[in-house]
Formats: C-alpha cells, sequence, structure tokens
C-alpha cells in the first residue's frame, strides 16, 4: 500500500468505520478501542491495562511482546520517559507517528488494521497532552529521588 497521510488514511473508509480482518473482526476492533479510551481515561492504570488491548498492540501496532503483559506494563508504565515514548506512537500532531520499537509507519498503513489504530491515534489524541504532562512529572520525581540517593550515599545533599 502506497504511504499515505494520516488525514488520507482516516478518510479511506470513513472516520470510524471499522471492518472485518483476517484475524480481527469489527466487532472485536469496537471492543479494542472502547478499553483503549479506558485505559488512557484511568491515567494508564495498570487493572485497566486488558488482555485484548495489549494483544492488539503486539499483533497489530509494532510492539514487542517485553514476554506478557506485565512485562509489557514494566517496560512502558513505570518509568515517565518510557511512557512518554509509547504515547508518541499514538501522537499524531506531528504527521504520521511511527513505530516506537521499529521506527516504521507499516503498523498504521497495514490494509487490515490501519482503520482500528487510526481510531487509537485519534482517540490518543484528547489525552496524550495531559498524560504526557504527567509522566514528565513522574520522571522529575523519580530522577530527583535517584539523585538524592546518589548523593546521600556519598555523604552529600541537595540545597
Amino acid at each position: 500500500m502506497q504511504e499515505k497521510s494520516l488525514f488520507q488514511l482516516s478518510q479511506c473508509r470513513g472516520s470510524g468505520e471499522l471492518h472485518d480482518s483476517k484475524f480481527m473482526d469489527a466487532e472485536t476492533k469496537r471492543k479494542v478501542l472502547k478499553h483503549w479510551k479506558v485505559f488512557l481515561e484511568s491515567g494508564l492504570q495498570k487493572d485497566k491495562f486488558t488482555k485484548l488491548l495489549y494483544e492488539h498492540l503486539i499483533q497489530h501496532c509494532s510492539f514487542i511482546a517485553h514476554y506478557d503483559i506485565n512485562g509489557f506494563y514494566s517496560t512502558y508504565f513505570e518509568n515517565g520517559d518510557d511512557t512518554i515514548q509509547f504515547l508518541s506512537q499514538f501522537d499524531g500532531r506531528q504527521g504520521m507517528p511511527k513505530s516506537v520499537e521499529y521506527g516504521m509507519t507499516c503498523w498504521l498503513t497495514d490494509e487490515e488494521y490501519y482503520d482500528i489504530n487510526i481510531e487509537m491515534v485519534r482517540i490518543a489524541g484528547k489525552y496524550l497532552p495531559m498524560q504526557m504532562q504527567l509522566a514528565n512529572a513522574r520522571q522529575k520525581t523519580r530522577d530527583l529521588e535517584l539523585a538524592r540517593a546518589l548523593l546521600a550515599k556519598h555523604g552529600k545533599s541537595l540545597p
């Protein structure tokens, strides 16, 4: 498939229109999108990160499994910088988002799954600014805690 702009892709089948694919029917795609929205609305809470959402991410969004759902969650949602990296894959504000693990756009242009993945980008757009701000704050807190611990180790402290 020739690479199109995010806007062109979103217009191919109509905004929000999902279609059956070889390994995922339209109803399952709707469920994944619902889980995606709930996960983002929850502030990325672990108990809202469902197996269905995880499986879609590793099977159709160019993420590797990181061993299992818990390994994936800890890889991307326990450290603020990693959360920002994950969310950047769904950030369409700068054009066509690339896979954070492979650096390609095929996850978004794949004939079978671009409908759901474009919807994931669209839905994420509402939550990205706040989630990225929260992730930055979490990372700052974690970095300062680490700095304090390292300084204390050597008999120093922050002013």
